[in-house]
């Protein structure tokens, strides 16, 4: 016989326990919490709080104190220089999303990421701009700033000063910050386990819609609005369709061959290649470079009207603080963003980091992502987050810390400082078919849906209405209603908990669900339930519907019963005593204890006994505070068989109740 079939044997000797017994013998206490006092004398001296404040500030002192410099360094320059020519193109792409000049999305890998670096906890996700959030930032540049193309549905903003996109993008990027520097004050890191993955899938899969839509303009060179808003890709699409005799044919070939390289190399080539060279070809960069020379010696912005970069300013900017007049009118929209790019660059990291075995603080990311917004903001900065594709090819490639990250800013300064220029005949229809190609991964998450439905009716339907309101009303609204009706599945699963009557596994004092195992042995005289969940003012009228349903008791006969009724509980119930097994019982409020007051009550009218088993420590402080021990209608056991044998020993004793 091997290992995996033998059989072990355990025999326990002990007396029927109830709960106070246990209490006895385990001599419970009273846990005491240390004062502040306490804990900074307990560890020695205030040198060591300071500096154990300081590592937990700036995580980067530990891996660097501890950087394997002959095994790390070469991955982590290989990966940096990696990330560093993904993000030219990418940069620049993103940062049409935002309604600003390209080159502030080469800015965006730069200055925040530097802060990122020595304050974040990742050491894999490469933060810089991200397709969603600089799509939400240019909705808020398209409303506020001198744009005169703007169509919005929104409110006026005549009254306000004039301001130019940038200036709108570092204020939302300043905003952003404070509110996750206020978050992280608040110890909100929490906030990150409220988005589940069916939220985030539906709402990022909404939002790449947003980001399709924005770009069809410059994809086939359409001469159409920008739309800001509640409902902008119905305009959007309206406008597109009055407005089809205005395509341009050259920029739509563009496209089309550009997209068309694209997918190939992902499909066919890039898989061979990886067989073969450790390092990914940068056929994102290859086609700018091609795109931007074709442009110039074919001078295609003035033959054939195709829209181009255009200026491209050289160097470092200069440090600006952002307008301050503006703040209060976009605060509302720079929390989602807030929220948004904290929630998409803390899922990534903690994908890296379980793969990867570390721990992200989700904590300090806020601090992290805050200092970088508002460091960024005063080198004309858009809202920073994580890259997924960027992150992914960090990680592939061998980076191993966010030294990589350190190495891809030393490359684009270089190219801030003098080679920036060159891609000023750049064509945006170009840069519009790496964004599209770019979101093919995100725009394929619908294809999800039909195994969440499967799952999960309610994880399927928060899914449907999040990216159907994202895509129709807006993103924010999108994210706001997801929310809502997330948190509403989660109250309608917590009303109608598992419920089932238990029987015993011959030979054993193991207890199971009845209903699915039919070599089991019914308890002599008596009913066990399980009941799992929390029982509270929502789905205390469950719970006793359940418990009666499950005894065949009708609870109408019990509530209005009269003195010349009496219950016979041999021959209508048959049932002498029932045991709740509440041991998957989390949480009991006053009214989920006042339900079982008046259930033990009207089980006491008809002379049924009722006993608790499996109660935690908690629920049975519970049922202290809320004055259910001084009864004495039911018993507690620490487990279901200590309840059964002590059941049936009473009535063996006590044979009429």
């Amino acid at each position: 016989m091997d290992a995996a079939n033998r059989r072990y044997y355990l025999k326990v000797e002990r007396p029927v326990y109830q709960i106070d017994d246990v209490e006895t013998a385990a001599r419970k206490s009273i846990n005491h919490q240390n004062s502040i006092y306490d804990d900074i004398t307990e560890d020695s001296t205030y040198r060591c709080q300071i500096r154990r404040t300081i590592l937990n500030v700036i995580p980067s002192i530990c891996w660097l104190s501890n950087y394997n410099w002959k095994d790390d360094f070469i991955k982590d320059v290989t990966a940096g220089c990696t990330v560093a020519i993904m993000n030219i193109p990418q940069g620049m792409a993103y940062a049409l999303l935002a309604n600003v000049p390209p080159v502030v999305g080469i800015y965006m890998a730069f200055f925040p990421v530097l802060v990122y670096t020595f304050f974040g906890t990742s050491r894999h996700i490469s933060m810089g701009s991200f397709a969603v959030v600089c799509l939400m930032t240019g909705k808020i540049v398209l409303q506020y700033s001198n744009n005169n193309s703007v169509n919005s549905s929104t409110n006026s903003t005549d009254h306000l000063p004039s301001y130019t996109p940038t200036e709108v993008a570092t204020a939302v990027s300043f905003m952003a910050g404070v509110f996750q520097i206020f978050m992280y004050i608040c110890r909100l890191g929490v906030i990150s386990s409220l988005l589940s993955e069916t939220l985030i899938s539906g709402f990022t899969a909404g939002a790449a819609i947003h980001v399709f839509t924005s770009q069809i303009k410059d994809l086939f060179g359409f001469k159409i609005g920008s739309y800001a808003g509640f409902f902008q890709n119905i305009d959007t699409y309206v406008d597109i369709f009055r407005n089809l005799s205005t395509i341009n044919w050259a920029a739509t070939t563009i496209s089309l061959i550009t997209v068309l390289i694209l997918i190939l190399n992902n499909n066919l080539l890039k898989p061979w290649i990886k067989k073969w060279c450790l390092f990914p070809v940068p056929i994102e960069l290859i086609i700018v470079l091609i795109g931007t020379i074709l442009s110039q010696y074919c001078s295609l912005s003035h033959t054939y009207d195709v829209k181009v970069i255009g200026y491209i300013q050289i160097g470092i900017p200069e440090p600006k603080p952002p307008p301050v007049s503006i703040m209060s009118n976009i605060a509302s929209e720079s929390l989602v963003i807030a929220i948004i790019a904290y929630i998409i660059s803390v899922s990534m990291a903690m994908i890296f980091a379980q793969k990867n075995k570390y721990e992200i603080k989700a904590n300090q990311e806020f601090l992290a992502q805050g200092l970088g917004n508002i460091v960024g903001s005063f080198f004309s900065c858009a809202p920073f987050a994580a890259s997924l594709s960027r992150s992914v090819i960090q990680e592939t490639v061998g980076g191993k810390t966010q030294l990589a990250s350190l190495v891809s800013c030393s490359i684009l300064i270089a190219v801030l400082m003098w080679i920036a220029p060159f891609f000023e005949p750049l064509p945006r229809c170009v840069l519009a078919s790496l964004i599209i190609v770019a979101l093919s991964s995100l725009l394929m998450q619908i294809t999800a849906l039909p195994q969440i439905w499967k799952l999960s009716i309610l994880d399927g339907l928060v899914w449907i209405i999040t990216y159907l309101t994202v895509v129709i009303v807006g993103i924010d609204v999108g994210l706001l209603v997801g929310l809502c009706f997330s948190i509403i599945s989660l109250l309608i699963q917590g009303m109608k908990p598992y419920t089932c009557l238990l029987s015993r596994v011959p030979g054993t004092d193991i207890y199971v669900d009845k209903a699915k195992y039919n070599q089991t042995l019914d308890p002599s005289g008596g009913k066990i339930i399980r009941y799992t969940g929390g029982i509270n003012f929502a789905n205390r009228g469950y719970f006793k519907n359940d418990v009666y349903n499950l005894l065949n008791i009708r609870s109408k006969d019990i509530l209005h019963n009269d003195s010349n009724k009496i219950y016979s509980i041999d021959t209508v119930y048959k049932v002498r005593y029932v045991i709740i097994d509440i041991s998957g019982i989390h949480y009991i409020d006053p009214s989920g204890a006042k339900m079982i007051r008046t259930i033990a009550e009207e089980f006491r009218e008809m002379k049924i006994p009722l006993y608790i088993a499996g109660t935690s420590d908690t629920v049975y402080d519970n049922f202290k505070t809320n004055n259910l021990m001084e009864t004495n209608l039911f018993l507690f056991f620490p487990t279901i068989h200590d309840a059964v044998l002590y059941a049936q020993y009473t009535l063996s004793i006590n044979p009429v109740l």
